[in-house]
């Protein structure tokens, strides 16, 4: 097992490095797999999957960056456990860190798929396996993670409650469903507000570090965001999210719910963090006292905030090493399993 990497040529930093290499030169296999992953969920388009491949292989497989990363944390070298990881398939490959803090923990992964992203990731482990050996057998997949002597799961809040309970009597982590806001104070500059656009349609808003709400000031115009925005309006030929648009728009208007809406998104205000696809909620705030209040009181439900004290617009769906989803230390907790 993994203990204190000193040596950046070690055999799995190498061998995760050379898997980004793989990725970014987008071979024809891979290529192929995509078009397969595309075809068994339309949600996962070409542009989405290469965007994701692309953010794995330079945020999560560059040599130097993991090799930092793994430094700051220390592993038994005996005993090394299986671990479940029940992934979630809202976006492409979305369970990737995950895995990768098994791999680098020194223990085996157990993976249940979840049937809307069953593609790309086998592809990815058979492919790594085959660059580097001393990754095989490191990765099963699995419908039953019975075996397992710690869970990391991830699911909506009623599939959370469920794994709170069912594997109760095991070291776990549970994530359940949370979103991300962006705050504006009014001074954000076109270039800005277009960054914004990618923090909201990147992968049809369906992942949680897509940005669903924002908080705005008193007496912001929220239908000025549309002028910047109107370079996304193609996401409206996507027929998966122009039924949801056109749903949406009619439920509201069929309810007399006040909102704004163009022919792509929908602007609601509403306190609700989460929203529905198509739909970005917002909020005013009177000050910055205001805004601190708001956002603490919704902590729990906020994966991460966007803006000009916060995180770049833009940049929400690049995470690094060390953004840990709901902040919760993956590498720590699995360092700490007995």
């Amino acid at each position: 097992m993994i203990k204190n990497i000193k040596n950046k040529n070690a055999p799995p930093i190498i061998g995760l490095s050379k898997l980004g290499d793989f990725i970014l030169n987008f071979p024809s296999d891979l290529n192929d797999k995509m078009n397969e992953a595309y075809v068994k969920n339309n949600w996962f388009t070409i542009e989405n999957q290469k965007i994701m491949l692309c953010s794995i292989a330079n945020n999560f497989l560059n040599e130097e960056k993991l090799f930092n990363w793994i430094n700051n944390y220390n592993y038994s070298d005996t005993h090394p456990k299986k671990i479940g990881l029940v992934m979630a398939g809202n976006i492409p490959l979305v369970g990737f860190h995950d895995l990768l803090c098994v791999w680098l923990s020194g223990n085996t992964a157990l993976v249940k798929l979840s049937s809307k992203d069953e593609v790309l990731l086998p592809f990815l482990v058979q492919e790594l396996e085959r660059i580097s050996p001393v990754f095989k057998d490191r990765t099963i997949f699995a419908e039953r993670l019975n075996d397992a002597d710690a869970i990391i799961a991830t699911g909506s809040n009623n599939s959370a409650r469920y794994f709170e309970y069912y594997f109760k009597d095991k070291p776990h982590i549970i994530r359940s469903s949370r979103n991300s806001v962006a705050v504006l104070n009014g001074n954000e500059t076109n270039e800005e507000i277009l960054s914004l656009g990618k923090d909201i349609f990147r992968y049809f808003g369906l992942g949680c570090r897509n940005v669903s709400k924002l908080y705005l000031p008193e007496g912001y115009d929220p239908t000025e965001i549309y002028k910047t925005l109107s370079i996304y309006s193609d996401i409206s030929y996507h027929n998966k999210y122009k039924n949801n648009f056109d749903y949406n728009c009619t439920i509201l208007l069929m309810n007399k719910t006040p909102h704004f809406a163009n022919e792509f998104l929908i602007l609601q205000e509403s306190e609700a963090i989460a929203s529905r696809i198509a739909t970005v909620h917002y909020e005013f705030y009177k000050s910055e006292s205001d805004l601190t209040e708001k956002l603490s009181a919704r902590k729990n439900d906020i994966q991460c905030i966007i803006g000009k004290k916060y995180i770049p617009f833009g940049q929400s769906q690049e995470p690094s090493l060390v953004d840990y989803a709901d902040n919760i230390d993956t590498l720590k907790f699995l360092s700490e399993l007995n």
